[in-house]
């Protein structure tokens, strides 16, 4: 069986952690598995290399960047390597460039193109464990780039995917994926199973066990994922495509995300048009937009609000100063003291009420909204960012805490099939 392992900087943060991954990987390499890791850099060293540089340079250029954020991971490797070989167990470290993982797109935010299976399927056909240098590759001039945020995730499934690997597993600092931040919500309950397109929602939503990218990736080439944790030998949550007649509940999770902006656009021509030049132009800059909404405010105006990365907000603020004679807009604000609160679940739309009851769990704490966005399996608010913790856990158990188990209607499960269903 061939097994692509990813193990995070928490799970590698020290001399006795890495000791501990070791022994999780030499299991299953002494199993008679071919074992190909993914590690991330240890620990803080990501943001002890971002300051470091800032020290130097306020606004260092992102080539350079790159060239430094890339030395995290591959100190993790290394270090890993000579754990397992001081343990008798064959292993080699290489970095992206060394397994020919090119890439496209900007430095500090590549996009993982194509990988030359020939250097890892020749470590593993001379009995060795592969240790990946994850988050980083090269482009097409030869630079080193890196993936950003979430990509040594990308990296493993990425790596899973072309491998055709057996088993692609996510090894974090948490048991799997949970109803909600176990480590706020102290209720949340842990997950069997859930789909890709629940994991896609929850990741863009503010849950940080799986970056959306290695989740879209996954469900792209099918790559079954389970989410462990690297301290404890339990089974954690598998991701996968949806099964049939198999009892789902209606919502799978609540997540948050605190970095997020609200952007407002007051008195916008309410002419056909004017909307396609005011989003152009940040698309056009790779800002990317959520939860749009749009009110008329009178004489012929309307008004316009959505959401961005608060990393992109001052971004958003100049593109659209810029281009306000264009649009004709009279107003613009940017809020960054707001949250983004979601339930997420399969059966959310085919299920009546449920927004009704997240509304009534922020109503009973008081909790004003601002926007209000959803599709088929989500549902999302916009309310201020000091009662986000709060509302999660409110939110959380009006669906889980009552012991009413919500499942979707019409489904059935089959005799002796439950622990295998997820449930």
């Amino acid at each position: 069986m061939l097994i692509v392992q990813k193990f995070g900087g928490s799970s590698v943060a020290d001399a006795a952690r890495i000791s501990r991954v070791a022994a999780i990987i030499g299991e299953a390499y002494r199993a008679g598995n071919q074992v190909v890791v993914v590690l991330s850099a240890q620990g803080d060293t990501t943001d002890d290399l971002i300051a470091k540089a800032r020290e130097i340079n306020p606004k260092p250029d992102k080539r350079e960047m790159d060239m430094l954020l890339s030395v995290g991971e591959q100190i993790s490797v290394s270090l890993m390597a000579m754990e397992l070989q001081k343990h008798r167990i064959p292993a080699v470290s290489l970095c992206g460039w060394q397994i020919g993982l090119t890439t496209t797109g900007s430095h500090t935010a590549g996009r993982i193109e194509t990988i030359d299976t020939g250097r890892i399927l020749r470590e593993l056909e001379s009995e060795k464990v592969v240790l990946i240098a994850g988050f980083q590759g090269i482009d097409h001039a030869g630079d080193i780039t890196t993936l950003g945020r979430g990509g040594s995730d990308t990296t493993a499934v990425a790596v899973a995917a072309v491998l055709h690997a057996d088993r692609c597993q996510i090894f974090t600092d948490v048991e799997g994926v949970f109803t909600a931040d176990p480590r706020k919500v102290p209720g949340a309950r842990l997950l069997k199973s859930i789909t890709y397109d629940e994991m896609l929602e929850l990741a863009s939503s503010g849950s940080q066990v799986l970056h959306n990218r290695s989740v879209e990736l996954a469900k792209q080439y099918g790559v079954v994922l389970e989410v462990l944790s690297s301290f404890l030998q339990r089974p954690g949550t598998k991701v996968q495509e949806a099964t049939r007649d198999v009892e789902r509940m209606i919502i799978s999770g609540v997540a948050k995300d605190d970095h997020i902006a609200r952007v407002t656009v007051g008195r916008v021509p309410d002419r056909p048009g004017a909307a396609l030049k005011l989003f152009q132009v940040l698309s056009d800059n790779s800002v990317n937009v959520d939860n749009i909404c749009q009110s008329a405010s009178g004489s012929g105006r309307s008004d316009i609000g959505f959401t961005v990365a608060e990393d992109d907000a001052d971004t958003a603020r100049t593109l659209l100063q810029k281009a306000r004679p264009e649009v004709g807009y009279e107003a613009l604000s940017v809020t960054r003291d707001v949250s983004k609160v979601s339930i997420v679940g399969a059966g959310l739309l085919a299920s009546p009420g449920m927004a009704v009851r997240m509304f009534e769990a922020l109503t009973e704490e008081n909790i004003n909204i601002s926007m209000i966005s959803s599709s088929e399996i989500k549902l999302s608010v916009v309310i201020p960012k000091s009662d986000a913790d709060r509302a999660v856990a409110a939110i959380h158990g009006k669906f889980f805490g009552t012991g009413e188990r919500l499942t979707l209607p019409g489904t059935r499960i089959r005799k002796g099939e439950r622990e295998n269903a997820g449930l």
